[in-house]
């Protein structure tokens, strides 16, 4: 089952038998879908027609911007797995404040992509860490300001060390 809040205010619950077919709030549903291009859609529902495009799928933070005839809907999605977190209490864990980026391994740092004061947004690269001969990009878990940067390029690092300060 799936929850699926349009505009930030609607919800709806849909459970799908598959991809032109289910149920929505209970009530039984089947759609004729034909994927006109990647991303775009024809859509015949109670002989009716359709057209919607994905404009923007953010499928980290499950949500989507569609264009049905040209009405533009935000739709955010909620699956099995996160009506189970926010039911034990850690649906807020990605809203926590994040101060600090540590190593996730010991390693060599190789470049740092940022300097004090940038502003940076979540999922933007931080700085490159060379462990077991693989480079891993260190990425932002949250927007906001880098304070102070505990490192330099070509310094080795051990694992959970404060490499990033944000302020």
């Amino acid at each position: 089952m799936l929850k699926v809040k349009v505009n930030n205010q609607q919800e709806h619950s849909i459970v799908l038998d598959n991809p032109s077919s289910g149920t929505i709030n209970g009530k039984a549903f089947e759609w004729d879908v034909i994927e006109v291009k990647n991303g775009s859609f024809h859509v015949i529902k109670d002989n009716r027609s359709f057209n919607v495009e994905v404009i923007k799928a953010d499928a980290t933070e499950k949500s989507f911007l569609v264009s049905v005839n040209g009405n533009k809907y935000q739709l955010s999605v909620k699956d099995k797995f996160d009506e189970l977190l926010k039911s034990l209490g850690f649906d807020n864990l990605n809203a926590s404040k994040v101060n600090e980026i540590k190593a996730p391994m010991p390693g060599l740092v190789l470049d740092i992509r940022v300097a004090e004061g940038d502003q940076v947004k979540k999922g933007d690269p931080i700085l490159v860490l060379e462990a077991m001969k693989m480079e891993n990009i260190i990425k932002s878990p949250t927007d906001g300001t880098i304070k102070k940067i505990n490192v330099k390029k070509g310094v080795a690092v051990e694992k959970n060390q404060v490499l990033i300060n944000f302020g």
